[in-house]
């Protein structure tokens, strides 16, 4: 059984391209890449369709990045207060043993 040809979306939009430049018909186009007519029609539509998300998208993009930076500084402070606490327990852990001996946890009900 023949499997099917995949395209990039990079090699797509140079045909579509190529078509809108109208330097060659979409039916000499389709006869040199070896496409169904029907398809490159079917990519065309698609590609005028969607053209205007290219520019919502950029400003979509800006959203999420400037969303992912807080999100990844969010992250630090939440790391650094975590590295903190963790000392801190470590901390009282080690006095606690100087102040109440060796198997302290189960002498002040300490649960782990």
């Amino acid at each position: 059984m023949k499997k099917r040809r995949e395209y990039t979306p990079e090699y797509k939009a140079s045909l579509i391209l190529e078509i809108l430049r109208e330097e060659n018909t979409l039916n000499e186009i389709a006869y040199r890449e070896k496409i169904n007519p029907k398809q490159l029609g079917n990519w065309k539509q698609e590609f005028i369709k969607n053209a205007g998300r290219v520019f919502a998208q950029s400003k979509n993009e800006k959203l999420y990045e400037e969303k992912l930076e807080d999100m990844k500084e969010t992250e630090r402070d939440y790391q650094a207060k975590v590295g903190q606490l963790t000392l801190e327990v470590d901390f009282l852990k080690k006095k606690h043993e100087q102040v109440y001996g060796p198997g302290w946890e189960t002498k002040v009900g300490f649960k782990k």
